[in-house]
């Protein structure tokens, strides 16, 4: 019994482990990678290197590194939270990641339906992904929804669940939405149709970018009144940072935790909404019977 208790541990220690150190592996990479600056400088993703290819060079970017290390830790603290699962709860992590599972299962139930009850894993995921990915701004590193690419990127896979679920009550049924309610609307339609994903992609970026630029900004303005109240004091201390003790820890706590978990929460609910939207299950279902019914006249015929 001690034997599997130790061995236990040792997981969980490993599992700890894998979740902790993609995060440390970017923050040495942080160090070791950003050249030297006099002042503060608001600049985008870094590249780190290109891996020619035929048609177009493909960029290896600090947002897409920084990605895979949210993605390799989201995946280990899983692990953890479901390590040592029993029938009763007895541990507080299987009790957390219960939770999780019932909230996000209720909140898909509320906003998709019965229907879609399979896309709480997708949009835990989603919601999981952002907000970390987010949050990687309060440990120094550049946070991927911060790339326009990044968050682009999964703007085009909703827009492309979106039209596949548009699409299963038939071709004909989806080019006649572009037309509803009235004829004439068509064009409108279909320029809202394509602005799904890029009002969904800017909307995300430009929330946690506005925010990370407004941060810095107020950090050097407070930087240079500081020098400039203090400069007649000698020493050192005309150099202390005292006006950016505090309000860039308040600022902080808005524009990195509460606005990046925040713009997660409004990307899934907007990519439950779409996909929900775009989709009559009762439409569906006269759409099978009137095919099974041709089906069986074809068979009839024959």
């Amino acid at each position: 019994m001690k034997e599997k208790n130790h061995s236990f541990k040792i997981k969980d220690i490993l599992l700890l482990l894998g979740m902790i150190l993609p995060l440390a592996a970017g923050i040495v990479i942080q160090v070791l990678t950003t050249p030297a600056s006099d002042g503060i400088e608001i600049t985008g993703a870094r590249i780190f290197f290109r891996l020619r290819l035929p048609v177009q060079d493909l960029l290896i970017t600090e947002s897409q590194v920084n990605s895979w290390l949210v993605m390799i830790s989201i995946l280990f603290l899983c692990l953890f939270l479901t390590h040592g699962l029993k029938e009763k709860a007895e541990k507080k992590r299987q009790l957390i990641a219960e939770w999780i599972v019932e909230k996000t299962d209720d909140l898909v139930q509320k906003n998709m339906g019965s229907y879609f009850a399979g896309f709480s894993p997708f949009i835990g995921a989603m919601l999981a992904l952002s907000a970390f990915s987010s949050l990687l701004s309060l440990l120094g590193l550049f946070p991927p929804t911060s790339d326009l690419n990044i968050v682009a990127g999964w703007a085009l896979l909703v827009f492309l669940l979106i039209s596949y679920y548009k699409m299963k009550c038939g071709p004909l049924h989806y080019l006649k939405s572009f037309t509803e309610p009235v004829s004439f609307l068509t064009p409108l339609n279909v320029i809202s149709e394509i602005a799904t994903p890029i009002s969904m992609a800017f909307r995300h970026y430009g929330n946690v970018m506005s925010g990370a630029v407004v941060s810095t900004l107020v950090a050097s303005a407070l930087q240079g009144l500081s020098l400039l109240l203090l400069r007649w004091l000698p020493g050192a201390l005309a150099k202390f940072p005292l006006f950016q003790i505090g309000l860039p820890a308040v600022l902080s706590v808005y524009f990195d935790l509460f606005s990046g978990c925040l713009q997660a929460f409004i990307f899934a609910m907007l990519t439950m909404l779409y996909i929900s939207g775009s989709f009559s299950p009762d439409e569906y279902n006269a759409y099978k019977a009137r095919k099974k019914r041709t089906v069986t006249q074809a068979k009839g015929g024959c």
